[in-house]
Parts: C-alpha cells; sequence; structure tokens
C-alpha cells in the first residue's frame, strides 16, 4: 500500500541565539519569505528566531536555507510534518522582546540549560520513580493530550510557569532529596528555557525532550509511545497524533480553542460560530456576526480564493 504524500510542509523551528540587529533580520527575512511564497509565523528578538512556515518543499528549503544564514543558526533544527491544505492564512515576521514569553530576566538558555534527552530515551527518563515530569504547555493544549503521569500546572500562559515552579518546588524536595525533573513541550522551545529557569533556581538535575512532543511522535512507535490522545499545534491543522498525521480536532472560530470530536457533536457546537465552551458567552449579535463571516469564506472555498478576513488570531504559546 502507498501512503499518499501531503502536498504541503509545515516546518517548525527555533534557534536560541544572539541577535544584535533584529530590524535587519527581519527585513531580509520577510523578503526571503516572500520570494518563496510561504506563509506562516516567524518571531525574532535577541535571543534568537522561532515560528512555523508552510508551503511546497522547495520553498521551505528555500527559507530554511535564508534562516541558515543568521548567525547561530546554521545548525538550526527543523521540525518537518505534512498537511493537505495551507495551515497559515499570511505571513507575518515580527520582532519581540522574547521568543517565547517567560518574563524573567536574565534567563538564558544559551548559557545554562538543562540536558536534551533524545525521543528514543525519553521513556527511560520518565519511567524512573525519581523523575518529576513536567508538562510545560498551557491548560488548553495539556487537556488535548499529554505523557502518562505528568504533572499538569495548569497554566494559561507560559509567564505563569515561573511563579507555579515557585509555590510547589517544595513538593519536590521532600526529605532533601533532588529529583531529576524532566520537561517537556510542542517543540522544544518552553521547556528549554524553562530548564534554564529551574537552574537559576538552584535545581540542577533537569533534562528537556530534545524537538519536543512533535519530535517524540515522529520518532517513537505508537506501540512503544507512553503519549496519551493528540498535540495541539499552532496552525489551522489544530493537532496532531503519532507519526505526526492530523488529528480530530477542530477549531472554534469565536474562541480559537479546540474543539473535541465529541464536543462537535453536540448542539452548542455551530461549525464558524460557537462551541459548547464559549457559546454562553457570545451575544446573539456576536454569532451573527461569525455565521455571516463563516459564510463567506465558504463561499470563498467554492471559488478557489483565499478569504481571510476578521481572522482571529491562534492562541499564543505564551
Amino acid at each position: 500500500m502507498v501512503t499518499e504524500i501531503l502536498p504541503i510542509c509545515v516546518a517548525a523551528l527555533y534557534q536560541f541565539t544572539r541577535f544584535d540587529d533584529c530590524a535587519a533580520i527581519q527585513a531580509r527575512l520577510a523578503a526571503a519569505c516572500a520570494a518563496a511564497g510561504v506563509k506562516g509565523t516567524l518571531l525574532l528578538a535577541s535571543e534568537g528566531i522561532n515560528g512555523t512556515i508552510a508551503d511546497g518543499d522547495s520553498a521551505i528549503d528555500q527559507v530554511l536555507a535564508h534562516i541558515r544564514t543568521l548567525p547561530g543558526c546554521a545548525a538550526l533544527d527543523v521540525k518537518k510534518s505534512r498537511a493537505a491544505t495551507m495551515p497559515f492564512h499570511r505571513m507575518k515576521v515580527r520582532i519581540k522582546r522574547e521568543i517565547v514569553t517567560m518574563g524573567e530576566p536574565g534567563i538564558d538558555p544559551l548559557a545554562d540549560a538543562g540536558a536534551y534527552v533524545a525521543p528514543q530515551d525519553w521513556n527511560a527518563l520518565i519511567a524512573q520513580p525519581d523523575t518529576v515530569v513536567i508538562d510545560t504547555r498551557n491548560d488548553y493544549e495539556v487537556a488535548l493530550g499529554t505523557f502518562a503521569g505528568a504533572i499538569d500546572p495548569g497554566t494559561r500562559t507560559f509567564r505563569d510557569f515561573p511563579e507555579w515552579v515557585r509555590a510547589h518546588r517544595d513538593e519536590w524536595q521532600e526529605e532533601g532529596r533532588q529529583p531529576k525533573i524532566a520537561m517537556f513541550c510542542t517543540g522544544g522551545i518552553r521547556c528549554e528555557k524553562a530548564t534554564a529557569f529551574l537552574k537559576a533556581e538552584g535545581l540542577d538535575e533537569v533534562y528537556h525532550l530534545k524537538g519536543g512532543i512533535l519530535a517524540y511522535l515522529e520518532k517513537v512507535a505508537a506501540e512503544e509511545s507512553r503519549w496519551q490522545g493528540e498535540c495541539f499545534v499552532f496552525d489551522e491543522r489544530v493537532a496532531v497524533s503519532h507519526g505526526l498525521q492530523p488529528g480530530t480536532h477542530a477549531l472554534c472560530r469565536a474562541c480559537r480553542m479546540p474543539v473535541s470530536e465529541d464536543a462537535q457533536r453536540l448542539p452548542l457546537y455551530v461549525e464558524g460560530v460557537a462551541c459548547p465552551a464559549c457559546h454562553d458567552e457570545r451575544s446573539d449579535e456576536q454569532r451573527e456576526r461569525y455565521a455571516e463571516r463563516h459564510r463567506q469564506a465558504l463561499l470563498a472555498e467554492a471559488r478557489g480564493e483565499a478569504h481571510v478576513g476578521a481572522v482571529l488570531p491562534i492562541p499564543s504559546t505564551d
């Protein structure tokens, strides 16, 4: 049986490095993306680059070649997956204070991050009884899936993570025990920064999953996996499963939160308009506006055109 190769390449990437002139990098990078015709979002800060882009393989390779010419990016690690249709509406290259916002001055993953753990070695680490496994993602992401036995901090944004650590760290050090702390996130950037934060807080034996959940789902066979559920991704695919295959969740166009298959069957789910989580939080006027937006999107799709009017942002990794 021949497996169909989906036409769109989706490349998730990040690199902690030193950028001295983000404005100049932004201008050149935006031009490179425009020339290649890719879509997605790339964030720049003095600490590096982060983002996801999508298009045909040759266009993606063209932009990645440009990024690898940037300072400290020659060894850029990229997680590639496939999509049936373009998962982004436009291309954005933005300058931010941080490429993933923690809000803790002085945290430097380049200088003092935790130890990388390859996806193939992750199961052995998290199975050890003295290992504390922490999901560093936001609460709505964890709701779709996580590793068996992992702690869910219940944070709404990554900026809440330091406060959560300070409130709970004593629980991991009972009777003077220094536990192994293993952290993970979607593509690796948040848990890499989180390990640097924990080391700054005096916790030395910290590890993070290299390449994040995406690398694990790509490289670890489903029958050997300790992953349960699907992994939320920050594009129109909404979620992926083992082998980075498209998941089963839809995206609510009102609140931009993922909607499970079960929730999609409930009366309060109206495609393009509302989901059970946000239906009662929206007025009739808002739902009417969403319904018209969805109708226009369907008409544009039928004509083979892109409809990007009134597109709300995908939830942030912050």
